[in-house]
């Protein structure tokens, strides 16, 4: 992947502004297009037309949106990290659709779904080569979270430790 060249910017020409930590640059020069790029200088642009591009067309909302799609991002991230005290593929996909959400607003994002969804796809791959393995892991988990749910109940071993302190 090639990153895309900076264009020169003279000053009498040059009308950059910066929303969010992107810098808006309104290089009209070569391609008649308006150019976004996000922290990193990455570049890419909205769908013409698209609730992205429209948002991004008001600098005031362009902030609360990119917040929007970070906090999003950031609670399905935080379910998946929550999940991996369970047995098997069930932190993946709601890991997945953070890095997802996140990707569609910042470039670091991108680079990080990329590599994560080929990681997804070879686990996947290899729990459908390996089904009897991935199956018994699985219950096996959930049989060891169950019990350990019911030792704490029955022998009350949060009342326990709260007398402890």
């Amino acid at each position: 992947m090639t990153r895309p060249s900076t264009p020169q910017h003279t000053p009498a020409t040059d009308r950059r502004t910066v929303v969010a930590g992107n810098t808006v640059a309104d290089d009209r020069s070569t391609s008649g297009a308006r150019v976004w790029r996000d922290g990193l200088g990455e570049s890419h642009p909205p769908r013409p037309g698209s609730l992205r591009a429209r948002v991004h067309a008001n600098p005031a909302l362009t902030q609360v949106w990119r917040v929007g799609v970070f906090v999003l991002g950031l609670l399905l991230v935080a379910l998946g990290v929550a999940l991996t005290v369970l047995p098997g593929p069930l932190t993946i996909p709601p890991v997945l659709a953070g890095l997802w959400v996140w990707s569609t607003e910042f470039a670091w994002a991108r680079r990080f779904f990329d590599a994560f969804k080929k990681k997804a796809r070879d686990a996947w791959d290899h729990a459908k080569e390996h089904p009897a393995s991935s199956l018994a892991i699985t219950v096996g988990g959930l049989a060891l979270a169950a019990v350990a749910f019911w030792a704490v109940g029955h022998f009350q071993l949060v009342d326990r430790v709260e007398d402890l302190f």
